[in-house]
């Protein structure tokens, strides 16, 4: 493919040694969104950006259903295809989406502890956005599993996107709940631990569809909300109201440093 117009920032690499020095049982479960969380912005605003306008027609806008946005960028995606966008182009804008304010340095941090830390994705955006983008940075080998809609192109270079799975959930997307997500995968890994849960389970991220996965949390576990952003306003309602009854420290983060600095402090404890 070729990479001409590819960006060429510094990248983490994993270490050479990572299979061996890297056991079986980590004490800490970190759950990252991506879009405006790991990334500075949507991974769908930017692919859009691809298109010789730069931007989506009004009818296909506004064709959008609250609750359906896997649906709508099936549609997005088919367009995409229709007006001539190549695999190569996509590719190219997914790769060059600036990461977050310290997400880099919170990532050479996580290396650093990886005997300590397992890293996991959960997010609504699609496979091929997310390990393309990780790949790139440089860090896809730090993440055990990633949980999002799978997405591959097809024989005619159309990208094709599938919903994650369906749930009974009222709170979430129709195609994704990501407590559900959450709540099976620390059930699985703890019979595949022997039955040794995870000591604490740190959750990062920033819109709407990060509460329901928060709800999970315990009270020795952390919610990282990005400040100023849609998780952080609901979560900090919840906070304030008599009925909520949220379980887990909320930190509020602007830069991935802030996010450092707390997990320092918990590295300390022991």
């Amino acid at each position: 493919m070729p990479s001409t117009e590819r960006d060429h920032s510094p990248k983490m690499t994993a270490p050479s040694n990572l299979t061996d020095a890297a056991p079986r049982e980590q004490r800490f479960l970190v759950l990252f969104d991506f879009d405006e969380t790991i990334i500075s912005e949507s991974s769908d605003d930017a692919v859009v950006r691809a298109l010789p306008g730069k931007e989506l027609p009004a009818w296909l806008t506004n064709s959008y259903r609250e609750g359906y946005y896997t649906e709508h960028m099936q549609k997005v995606l088919a367009y995409m295809a229709e007006q001539g966008v190549s695999e190569d182009s996509i590719h190219s804008a997914v790769e060059n989406i600036p990461p977050n304010a310290g997400l880099l340095n919170l990532f050479q941090y996580l290396q650093r502890h990886q005997q300590d830390f397992e890293l996991v994705v959960v997010s609504d955006a699609n496979m091929y956005f997310i390990e393309t983008w990780l790949e790139h940075a440089g860090v896809r080998h730090l993440f055990r599993k990633i949980f999002t809609n799978p997405a591959s192109f097809d024989v005619t270079g159309r990208l094709v996107l599938l919903p994650f799975h369906s749930h009974s959930c009222t709170r979430c997307p129709d195609n994704m709940c990501k407590q559900a997500i959450l709540r099976k995968y620390l059930l699985d890994r703890q019979e595949e631990r022997g039955g040794t849960p995870f000591q604490r389970v740190f959750y990062i991220g920033d819109g709407a569809n990060d509460i329901c996965p928060s709800l999970a949390l315990g009270p020795q576990d952390t919610a990282f909300p990005r400040k100023g952003f849609p998780m952080h306003w609901l979560l900090t309602d919840m906070q304030k109201s008599q009925s909520a009854k949220f379980k887990a420290h909320i930190v509020p983060w602007v830069s991935g440093e802030d996010i450092v600095d707390s997990l320092k402090k918990i590295m300390e404890e022991r």
